[in-house]
């Protein structure tokens, strides 16, 4: 599950908030306890505990006393919004950028996002009827 690309208090919760975004934990579920998760992955549990606290600074999550962690009711929409802020600054705009360089017309970009989304559509249609 880890790399060294990153810390692994960072990669824990980079997959709790995917687990959150992809619905696989909902809002006011409980997630594993910082002793369980150490164990489960043979952590330090001081590892574990600093990626619950970053994802509770984060409101991600939110502890209730003497039982546990569990999801915030707004965590999907709160990482949502998180990742989209993100997804223009990292991606969008350089995007932008380069297309400018290159002399791409917006109606160029426009039409190519409009095309790829009529073939995922049509992929995603076409999956349902095998």
């Amino acid at each position: 599950m880890f790399d060294d690309r990153s810390p692994i208090y960072r990669q824990i919760a980079n997959q709790i908030e995917a687990d959150v975004l992809s619905g696989t934990l909902r809002g006011d579920e409980q997630v594993m306890s910082t002793t369980k998760y150490a164990a489960f992955h043979r952590i330090n549990p001081a590892t574990v505990a600093k990626a619950f606290q970053q994802l509770v600074d984060d409101g991600v999550l939110y502890k209730k006393r003497g039982i546990g962690m569990f999801v915030t009711p707004t965590a999907q929409e709160t990482l949502k919004s998180s990742h989209r802020k993100s997804f223009f600054k990292e991606v969008v705009d350089p995007m932008i950028t380069q297309a400018q360089a290159l002399g791409i017309p917006k109606e160029d970009l426009i039409n190519r996002i409009n095309e790829v989304t009529r073939q995922e559509r049509e992929l995603r249609s076409v999956r349902r009827l095998d």
